[in-house]
């Protein structure tokens, strides 16, 4: 289900159809660096996590993480949307795109409409955001669509310090 369109991207729900793409982004270094091993080696085990990760969070919370497409050729290069976490009080934004698809301003442009339909459709007041200490370009990326870093703060599951930065949809 396409969830909006940007002036180059379309942003839809995630589906079993996305395994491949999937099992490509979760296995990049620089998303098992930034983001973590998600341990999803083959397309079935890809195609189970879009189900029991991705899918479960629509159906939990009516939001979720969302395949970006090139509107000119539907080619999937990355994901984008929101996390409910156990450990933030808020959503937050979250966002990882294919290597080959990087310094294009695909991952701006596709963030900055996610938090239009976060603010428009969700309803959201304030929307957060984590990075590791050393990923600069997201943290980068979040202040120029408007994130203010917070504070570094440690998160519970990973054991591991992380920086936090918040975005109120009011001003």
């Amino acid at each position: 289900m396409k969830i909006f369109e940007t002036e180059r991207l379309i942003l839809r729900e995630m589906s079993a159809d996305d395994a491949e793409f999937v099992l490509d982004l979760l296995n990049q270094p620089s998303f098992i660096k930034y983001i973590g091993d998600r341990g999803v080696r083959t397309p079935d085990e890809a195609r189970d996590f879009i189900e029991n990760r991705y899918r479960q969070s629509y159906r939990d919370h009516g939001f979720g993480l969302y395949t970006v497409r090139l509107k000119e050729t539907n080619t999937a290069i990355g994901m984008c949307g929101f996390v409910k976490r156990d450990t933030l009080p808020h959503p937050d934004i979250g966002f990882a795109f294919l290597p080959q698809y990087g310094g294009k301003g695909y991952a701006v442009e596709s963030a900055q409409g996610v938090m239009d339909f976060g603010r428009d459709v969700l309803n959201f007041k304030r929307v957060l955001a984590i990075t590791t200490q050393d990923n600069q370009s997201s943290g980068r990326l979040l202040e120029k669509i408007g994130f203010k870093f917070e504070r570094l703060f440690d998160e519970p599951q990973t054991d591991e310090t992380l920086r936090l930065y918040s975005f109120d949809t009011k001003d």
